[in-house]
């Protein structure tokens, strides 16, 4: 089986790539691809599943509202880089998370990355 490495840099409600990119991810799940998502940077964003959508503040949905789903897709754990685990972000969301040191090895074990 194929896997793919989807790392994820936008941030919530910002654009409209993100949502995009998280429903091609919950695509490549649905059709049995191996599929693991990391959140780097702007994207530990989509961990705060406490923004609620104002549509006359923001122009897209809150992203977030999808990651929320993943564990109906098979894409938890959420990895998250290990220097970013003392964030509170991190330490008070409810997602399943791994922590990973995100290195040349490791992205080597994977078949294919997307990086969004």
């Amino acid at each position: 089986m194929k896997s793919v490495l989807v790392i994820l840099t936008q941030p919530n409600l910002t654009s409209l790539q993100v949502n995009e990119s998280l429903s091609a991810t919950m695509v490549l799940a649905t059709f049995g691809i191996s599929v693991k998502v990391l959140l780097k940077d702007a994207a530990l964003s989509l961990l705060n599943n406490q923004l609620a959508f104002d549509q006359l503040k923001h122009a897209f949905k809150v992203a977030s509202n999808m990651v929320e789903s993943f564990e109906f897709y098979d894409l938890t754990p959420i990895l998250i880089e290990t220097k970013n685990q003392q964030l509170s972000l991190i330490q008070n969301t409810e997602q399943d998370i791994e922590f990973i040191e995100f290195n040349p090895e490791f992205i080597q074990s994977f078949d294919h990355v997307l990086y969004w």
